[in-house]
């Protein structure tokens, strides 16, 4: 009969000298200086200490920053880098950062905003010179020209009473934020905070949410490049169409990919269609998808009202399980789901738009990924002080992007938050003194440590902004 090994017996103390975790998040710290964003920060929020005391606003703002990108859940868990100063130099109580929070009011809030725009200016300067630049969006296994913004809503539950908190359509209690992130990196550029009662189609929110977008986007970027807007049905409304026309006139190219209903005259046009007229779908990596066809109905419905030159196209397919289906899909016997588009003839076939538009479910990703960087719990009664975690939110999530497009490659550069913390973010290391010099020394057996190493060595290499 076989014993199985048992492990090593242990002793256990709390009395260990030089030894610290989450080492690697002393990167996304770096990061942040390297970008600007801390020099962003702190003259964006220099009124906020007026005596010149005590730690720098700025600064507080970045750590708290760094703790949600580094899986923080509430203002106390700046300790973890507070107790850690040899590593994180010093950072402000808990009391601290809850007065900066409450003293950022919609000057200071604008403020940072131009701050997080400035430092991602200068990270995708970095990209160019270091690099190949900012990747390009993919679709049906192409790449996508220019930029792509994708927005979308997310309900936050609030367990307590807060400002400004309200019912929302799920029967749920909490705030109801409107956000936008580039496809092209997972930048966070944008979001609103709303009230869970707010309207999931309302125009005047996605226009808001959306020239925020546009203001994050380096002017080189934002004029003459092409730039999708795409959204579910929610962003179909006229209004918000008609805006993306006219920014136009800017020298903004705007293009969009947006949801539309299956209305009856949909389901009129749908049933009137020719079989010959169905093309085979195609799946991201630009297989043929089986058992899913697409079509294009311009023409077939009344489309007045929107922006010239706006197309409708569907795809049907067969329902997976437990997908929810309406009356016309269980009389048809398929799954349609219809968009709205403004690319023009001959810049793409049929399918390639519809996978195109498809590939707008990759921010469902990005805002539950958001929720474990700060956008799923806010911490205050008070609805000011949810806003400004929302926008350091934001800025956690640009960290964790510009850590994957300037320091990363393989695998981790498109990890998702989970695995980069896990693997490179919680690392533990020991510090030793020598030579005049601190060092962080990770573990020979840590089977990251070449990643990590690295990423630090191509951190060390960026070029700094001109001060």
């Amino acid at each position: 009969m076989h014993t199985t090994a048992s492990r090593p017996k242990l002793v256990v103390s709390a009395d260990g000298d030089g030894v610290v975790s989450h080492a690697g998040s002393r990167l996304l710290a770096d990061l942040a200086d390297a970008t600007g964003l801390t020099t962003a920060f702190t003259d964006a929020l220099r009124h906020l200490r007026p005596r010149g005391t005590g730690h720098a606003p700025g600064r507080v703002a970045v750590d708290v920053a760094v703790m949600l990108a580094d899986g923080g859940e509430a203002i106390a868990d700046l300790a973890l880098l507070r107790d850690q100063a040899e590593v994180f130099g010093p950072v402000a109580s808990t009391p601290t950062a809850w007065r900066l929070l409450a003293g950022i009011d919609p000057t200071a809030l604008s403020a940072l905003r131009t701050a997080r725009a400035t430092a991602r200016e200068t990270a995708w300067l970095q990209a160019a010179e270091t690099g190949s630049g900012i990747p390009a969006a993919r679709a049906g296994g192409c790449h996508l020209p220019g930029l792509v913004l994708d927005l979308d809503a997310t309900l936050v539950t609030c367990h307590s009473e807060k400002e400004q908190a309200a019912p929302t359509y799920k029967r749920g209690f909490g705030y109801h934020p409107l956000l936008c992130f580039l496809d092209n990196t997972g930048e966070a550029l944008a979001g609103i905070l709303r009230p869970g009662n707010a309207g999931a189609n309302t125009a005047a929110d996605h226009i808001t949410v959306l020239d925020a977008a546009l203001a994050q986007i380096p002017d080189a970027h934002r004029h003459g490049t092409p730039i999708l807007i795409r959204a579910d049905s929610a962003g179909g409304a006229k209004a918000f169409l008609a805006h993306l026309r006219a920014l136009r006139t800017r020298g903004i190219r705007t293009s969009f990919s947006v949801g539309y209903p299956v209305t009856e005259p949909v389901r009129r046009a749908i049933r009137a269609l020719p079989e010959h007229l169905w093309h085979p779908a195609l799946e991201q990596d630009g297989t043929l998808r089986k058992g899913a066809q697409v079509a294009e109905l311009t023409g077939m419905v009344d489309l007045d009202g929107y922006p010239d030159g706006t197309r409708i196209i569907v795809r049907r397919e067969r329902p997976h399980p437990g997908a929810q289906l309406s009356l016309f899909d269980l009389d048809e016997g398929m799954r349609h789901q219809v968009f709205l588009t403004d690319t023009p003839y001959g810049e793409g076939s049929v399918q390639h738009l519809e996978v195109r538009h498809r590939a707008h479910a990759r921010i469902e990703d990005r805002i539950r990924c958001g929720k474990t960087t700060g956008l799923g719990r806010f911490p205050s009664r008070h609805f000011h002080v949810n806003q400004a975690w929302l926008e350091l939110s934001l800025a956690a999530a640009d960290l964790l992007a510009w850590t994957q497009t300037l320091l990363l490659d393989g695998e981790l550069a498109t990890a998702e938050p989970k695995k980069l913390r896990y693997r490179l973010l919680h690392t533990a290391a020991r510090i030793t003194r020598g030579g005049r010099r601190l060092r962080l020394r990770i573990a020979a057996t840590w089977p990251w440590r070449h990643e990590l190493i690295n990423a630090f060595a191509r951190l060390t290499a960026l070029p700094r902004p001109a001060t």
